[in-house]
């Protein structure tokens, strides 16, 4: 296959509303994919990096919500890029790398020569074609992306060990209970088609086992909650650790952004480091707050061109405000996440908060908290349709969907 017939075909992994518990309440209105980060859905920032990888043919998401949920996403997102992109829905987890394996045939049908395979819970600049030219130049089965973190946060994810040279994956452990290497797995590879013949291996590998077992039926008992179904098969424990030191895996590291949203509060963090990228990707989605009739706007701010904001109102850095929000006079924001519909009235101000939608927020009343994103109460959110009524202090608190606050809360998860 020459250069010029080169094909790429990216899978984004989006998980299923299993998987998002920790971001209640926020997924109980919105699969957590398509939770807006700087106006945009969070799975909208992964697609955008891959439309920038050349002779890209195609992109899958792949997930176990059910399909009507992201229908009208991924129409509009088609018919925008103009790419096909395309949601294919698991009948239950298979792990990462066997959910890649149940629709090998999707992803060979356009015959690339290099698949490229992203977590959606993750944000990063993505630096998918220089990472993708350096995959070229390893000639191995897979590349991975990897950061440099601290030592005390890296055994929270996967530990690995590259050659300093060459860059061969040399050595890889999943969260481990000592600390291996300050280097760990961004949940972002390259793969040549090759990876669905490792996959397979691993199947086979599990079912000639269960068959030993299945002749030893005390020894099945026994093993029976240690093991994992035959069609489940992980890209870190199953594929990455087997393959490492045998010049089949290699490490591409960036020193850019990376973090894994887990939570609202990360996802704040997360919604602040996109809009400083669009700076230099997307300059056009950010508020300038030129003009008489404009609000003040400072740092990076995301307006919806649907939404309502006063001329007298402060706003930012790090908010985005979503479509049909009515911002009013004298109302100021700091790093906060306003959703669909919200109404803040008069001089009220949030702060390290996200507003649900449908919300309102009344007079003089204040929504903050102290902004500690990684803290279970770091940043205070207001699920869907929530009202605070005026003169209200909310701090550092979580209330659930529809409710009425009369009174000040602190450090409170209202339910």
């Amino acid at each position: 296959m020459g250069i010029s017939e080169e094909r790429v075909v990216a899978v984004i992994m989006v998980g299923g509303p299993t998987k998002g518990t920790r971001f209640r309440p926020l997924s109980l209105n919105v699969p957590k994919p398509l939770f807006p980060l700087a106006g945009q859905p969070m799975v909208h920032h992964p697609i955008l990096a891959c439309r920038r990888i050349p002779n890209l043919v195609q992109i899958y998401l792949i997930g176990f919500y059910e399909e009507r949920e992201f229908t009208l996403y991924v129409s509009a997102i088609s018919n925008e890029l103009r790419i096909p992109v395309r949601y294919l829905r698991e009948d239950k987890p298979h792990g990462s790398a066997g959910g890649l394996y149940s629709f090998r045939d999707y992803i060979m049908e356009d015959d690339p020569s290099h698949i490229v395979l992203l977590n959606c819970d993750v944000c990063s600049s993505f630096p998918l074609p220089d990472m993708l030219e350096a995959h070229k130049r390893y000639g191995g089965l897979g590349t991975v992306l990897v950061i440099k973190v601290s030592a005390e946060s890296a055994n929270q994810f996967g530990e690995l060990v590259a050659d300093p040279v060459t860059n061969e994956l040399l050595h890889y452990t999943e969260k481990p209970e000592t600390f291996v290497s300050d280097r760990i797995n961004c949940g972002v590879y390259i793969f040549t088609p090759d990876i669905f013949t490792a996959i397979e291996r691993v199947f086979t590998l599990r079912k000639d086992t269960a068959n030993l077992r299945r002749m030893n039926s005390f020894e099945a008992l026994q093993s029976a909650t240690k093991t994992l179904p035959a069609d489940y098969v992980r890209l870190d424990q199953d594929i990455l650790s087997p393959l490492a030191g045998k010049k089949k895996l290699y490490t591409y590291e960036t020193l850019d952004f990376w973090e894994q949203i887990k939570t609202p509060g990360i996802s704040l963090r997360c919604s602040a480091l996109y809009l400083a990228q669009y700076h230099y990707i997307s300059p056009q989605l950010l508020a300038t707050g030129n003009g008489s009739k404009s609000a003040t706007i400072i740092g990076d701010v995301y307006i919806h061109p649907s939404a309502k904001v006063h001329p007298s109102a402060k706003i930012g850095p790090n908010v985005s405000i979503s479509a049909n929000a009515r911002i009013g006079a004298g109302v100021r924001l700091i790093s906060c996440i306003i959703l669909d519909d919200v109404e803040i009235k008069e001089h009220a101000v949030v702060m390290h908060a996200i507003v649900g939608w449908k919300s309102s927020i009344g007079r003089w009343s204040r929504v903050q908290a102290g902004g500690d994103y990684n803290a279970r109460l770091g940043i205070t959110i207001l699920g869907e349709a929530v009202a605070v009524e005026d003169e209200v202090v909310v701090v550092n608190s979580i209330v659930l969907p529809n409710k009425t606050l009369t009174i000040s809360v602190q450090e409170e998860i209202i339910l």
